[in-house]
């Protein structure tokens, strides 16, 4: 039993009670929570006992992702793990159609302190971008322009952002197939200015997990028709790669994730990581002897 109280947050009320979601539930939480601990996200000053609690922009785009975000990092907090104040934020960006009603209604609804912004980000990327080519890169960079400059206007000092275990694994295979460089999204950054920081706390919580949790819950999810429209673009390729991969070897997507925590520079080829040059004979190169107990998959 995750909770038998009627104090918890709205964002709960009418969840189902089979225990099939209790599991569901509790899973998200637990990785959540253990992203949060793990890659030291919550501010803390041990010398001063009267500070504020530190607040975060919680970056709502009306996705699966970012409901789920919203509903367990307001658990954690229910709970007492998460000390923190939340402000909900939804940047909406002018695209035609946007359902700009759906999410302050929610918002207001669950009692969720929240900035709705409007930025016509669209119409600049249309104009900006040439015919054939994917709107993503720019349309992130303005959007996060603007999400920046709200975070230092209402006073935090993070901006949070619900990409999960599915979307890191698609960005490292993307920067591994295209950007020639082992890379990812990290679940913990500061951005370019130094001034704020970016957290994933889905982290650890895998896309389909998201996916059950936000539809049991009947969040009003609204699609993204700007960069859902384009066919045929590079993350959708990675994606349909993993989902085969996983298809065929379930477990896969977990076991690749993991690799990106495990990482041992002695045994990559980069020697700003690691010293090659200065590396003698009667040394040792640490986990050498460990090169014949990689677990295969089958």
């Amino acid at each position: 039993m995750l909770d038998e109280s009627d104090d918890i947050h709205p964002l709960f009320h009418g969840a189902p009670s089979t225990t099939e979601f209790k599991k569901l539930r509790k899973r998200i939480v637990r990785a959540t929570r253990e992203a949060i601990e793990h890659y030291g996200m919550i501010e803390t000053d041990a010398h001063d006992k009267d500070a504020k609690p530190a607040r975060w922009l919680v970056c709502l785009s009306g996705g699966k992702d970012s409901y789920t975000l919203l509903a367990v990092l307001y658990e954690l907090k229910w709970r007492g793990l998460l000390p923190v104040d939340l402000l909900a934020c939804n940047l909406d960006q002018g695209q035609p159609g946007f359902p700009a009603t759906v999410l302050p209604e929610f918002l207001e609804r669950m009692g969720v302190p929240h900035r709705i912004e409007y930025q016509d980000t669209y119409s600049i990327v249309m104009d900006k971008v040439p015919a054939g080519r994917t709107y993503c890169a720019l349309c992130s960079r303005l959007r996060r322009g603007n999400l920046y400059r709200i975070a230092r206007e209402e006073g935090c000092s993070a901006v949070v952002l619900g990409h999960h275990r599915d979307d890191i694994l698609e960005t490292f295979f993307m920067n591994l197939f295209h950007g020639g460089r082992l890379a990812t999204m990290p679940p913990k950054l500061v951005n370019e200015e130094g001034d704020l920081f970016v957290y994933r706390p889905l982290a650890h919580v895998a896309e389909e997990d998201c996916e059950k949790f936000a539809r049991a819950m009947n969040y009003p999810i609204i699609p993204c028709d700007l960069c859902g429209s384009q066919d045929g673009l590079q993350r959708q390729q990675v994606k349909q790669i993993l989902d085969n991969w996983e298809k065929n070897s379930p477990g896969r997507r977990q076991v690749m994730f993991r690799a990106l925590t495990n990482i041992r520079p002695s045994h990559m080829l980069d020697p700003k990581l690691f010293d090659f040059a200065g590396l003698t004979r009667g040394m040792g190169t640490p986990g050498n002897d460990e090169d014949d107990k990689i677990p295969r998959l089958r």
